[in-house]
């Protein structure tokens, strides 16, 4: 599976970004798909995922509230809305592949390679 992630950008404290991460080369499907970020200077960490039908998402903690996350099978596209950003919130968001809603970088089999979203105060 090849992804791309994409929807990064800058954007003021307060605001939104929906980031978008497109699929290709295998069945997008039969995936389960997260979402993590690494911000400067800190590990990889795990946001949100979602199962391959969409029925099931699990956040983390941090997260809820503010993060949504979604998928559109017929357009092989997973997607991240992001409202009431804050500065800390800038970070290189990554998209991945999983079997199973996993939450640990390892348990990821394919990575997108990245969108900067970077939030003003």
């Amino acid at each position: 599976v090849q992804l791309q992630a994409s929807g990064g950008g800058l954007v003021q404290a307060g605001g939104s970004l929906r980031l978008s991460c497109a699929a290709s080369g295998s069945t997008f499907s039969g995936y389960d798909m997260g979402w993590f970020r690494q911000a400067p200077g800190k590990e990889r960490e795990f946001l949100a995922v979602i199962s391959w039908s969409g029925s099931r998402t699990y956040y983390s903690d941090s997260m809820k509230g503010r993060f949504t996350i979604s998928r559109n099978n017929a357009k092989s596209t997973v997607y991240l809305q992001m409202n009431s950003l804050k500065p800390d919130d800038t970070a290189v968001y990554y998209c991945a592949a999983a079997r199973g809603l996993m939450s640990r970088e390892y348990q990821y089999d394919y990575w997108g390679q990245g969108t900067l979203v970077t939030v003003s105060s």
